[in-house]
Formats: C-alpha cells, sequence, structure tokens
C-alpha cells in the first residue's frame, strides 16, 4: 500500500493547495510515484471543467489516474461542501472515498489527500473532514494562514486533530498576508506551541518543492 498525508487548513484559503502541490512536487524530485486526491472539492473551474485546486494537485503528481479517483465529489457550487451536496443531492460516502483512495495507492508511491476548507467543515450531519483522515488511517499536515488570528486557529486545530486520535506530523507557515504584523514572532510562536514540527514557511505561489529533509520528517520518504 502507498503512503499518505491528509492536508488540512485553519481556515479556507489558506494555502492548502499551494503546500500539496510543493510536496507533490518534492516527493517527485525524490523519484517517488506521487498522486494528488481532493476527495471533495467544491466550484468548477470556469467553463465547467475539473475544480482549479484538483487540476493543480494533477499537474504536480507523475501518476496517471481516474478523475473520479483523484477527485470522487465535485460540488458544483463554491460553497461549504455540505450545504452544496445537499442541494445538488450527492452523498459524500466515506467508503466510497475510502475505495478511490485504495485505487490511487495501487500505481503509487505517495497519496497526497488535500481537504476542503478547514480541518473540522462538515461533510454532512455526522461528518467532517478530519473524519476523512481517520477513515484512511492518516497523518495530517496542518497549513496554517499567518493572518491575525492565526494563534487561536492553529491551536484549535491542533487540539481537534488529536481529540480524534489523528497524528499531528507537521505544520506549514503559509504567508497569506504579506503586510501581517510582526509576522515572523507569530511564526515563532507556534514553532514553539504546536506538538509538531514546521516543516515549511511559504511565501510565494507556486512554492519551491519540499525537501527531503521536510518528506522524511513526514515519513514520506
Amino acid at each position: 500500500m502507498a503512503r499518505g498525508i491528509f492536508v488540512t487548513g485553519t481556515d479556507t484559503g489558506v494555502g492548502k493547495t499551494v503546500a500539496s502541490v510543493a510536496l507533490l512536487r518534492g516527493l517527485v524530485r525524490c523519484g517517488l510515484r506521487a498522486v494528488g486526491m481532493k476527495p471533495v472539492s467544491a466550484g468548477h473551474a470556469v467553463g465547467g471543467g475539473p475544480n482549479e485546486d484538483v487540476t493543480r494537485l494533477a499537474a504536480a503528481g507523475n501518476v496517471e489516474a481516474a478523475l473520479a479517483d483523484r477527485n470522487p465529489f465535485a460540488i458544483a457550487e463554491p460553497v461549504a461542501p455540505h450545504l452544496g451536496a445537499a442541494r445538488e443531492g450527492i452523498v459524500l460516502d466515506l467508503d466510497a472515498i475510502a475505495a478511490a483512495y485504495a485505487r490511487l495507492g495501487t500505481s503509487a508511491d505517495v497519496v497526497v489527500v488535500e481537504g476542503a476548507g478547514g480541518a473540522l467543515v462538515p461533510l454532512d450531519e455526522r461528518h467532517d473532514m478530519l473524519d476523512i483522515a481517520r477513515r484512511l488511517r492518516l497523518p495530517v499536515l496542518l497549513v496554517v494562514g499567518m493572518r491575525l488570528g492565526c494563534l487561536n486557529h492553529a491551536r484549535m486545530s491542533a487540539l481537534a486533530i488529536s481529540g480524534r486520535g489523528l497524528v499531528l506530523a507537521g505544520w506549514v507557515a503559509s504567508r497569506i498576508d504579506p503586510g501581517m504584523a510582526l509576522a515572523d514572532e507569530n511564526v515563532a510562536w507556534l514553532a514553539r506551541e504546536l506538538p509538531a514540527p514546521r516543516i515549511a514557511d511559504l511565501r510565494s505561489d507556486p512554492a519551491p518543492p519540499l525537501d527531503r529533509v521536510a518528506l522524511r520528517t513526514l515519513g514520506l520518504a
């Protein structure tokens, strides 16, 4: 079976795809077969094509795989997944996601699974994004959007991850607000307080591929 990791964030728009692409490109550079998976996407690309995040993940990996496995559930509207799924009559089924993940794992060394929105975004009345990580038995990489309020969001996300019995394998500082006051001090505080190593400090999109040290820290290389 392939190794895998679940990439979540402190909120929507914090750079999960940027981090996932950097991770995939690093894996490919290390000679590994890597594929990206977005179990649930919300919002089609202009013209009705695949979700932009799904397209970027595909371009960063080096494994050909069916779109239905890389993105089992595609919601047309860019809204909260559980609301969009209800409007479209879609059941966001964890077993279907697990089956797609297993198929991807037959041709890849590593599967990078990117969530939608923040860690606790609902899938339905009983499940949320962290239930995908739990169902797939994956460690978690937390992307922290560096902006005012991120300390609270990062700590709450870390508590939610540990509360589900999941392993927080590492975190990424994503510099989404170039004008953030005391940004370096915030990153340093998180490095002391979060119960996992900082894997990367991403300042651009696209970001450089993650290096072998980062991949080894995550248990992927």
